[in-house]
């Protein structure tokens, strides 16, 4: 049951963690994959990641660009536009405060946080 929740609530916020994982540059998949997982995700798989670039790329958020490598095969950089700072800026506010929201009725409930384990969501 607690992986069922875990995926829920990451369908929920991986849009978003895949447009901050773009703030600091571009970047290519595999990359990206790596950046998730240290940030406390855990292991997100490409059939996961690359229909969510995908659609981020087709609202705009991001822009990609194949290139062709000496050794190897190519990549599909992505970096984020405008657009997609935009609305990670606005997005993440909105998640942030229902998150804290969120937090607030728990601890309210007498739920204390429960340390991750390596490879959970922090």
């Amino acid at each position: 049951m607690t992986s069922d929740r875990r995926a829920s609530w990451l369908k929920g916020v991986l849009d978003l963690m895949v447009l901050a994982s773009l703030t600091a540059g571009e970047n290519y998949g595999y990359e990206i994959v790596k950046d998730l997982a240290e940030s406390g995700l855990g292991q997100i798989k490409g059939g996961t990641l690359y229909p969510v670039l995908n659609r981020l790329e087709e609202a705009g958020l991001v822009a990609a660009e194949f290139r062709v490598t000496e050794r190897g095969p190519g990549r599909r950089y992505y970096q984020l536009t405008d657009r997609g700072r935009q609305t990670l800026a606005e997005q993440g506010g909105l998640w942030l405060s229902f998150g804290e929201s969120v937090r607030a009725a728990l601890l309210k409930g007498g739920v204390e946080p429960a340390t991750p384990r390596e490879g959970e969501l922090r």
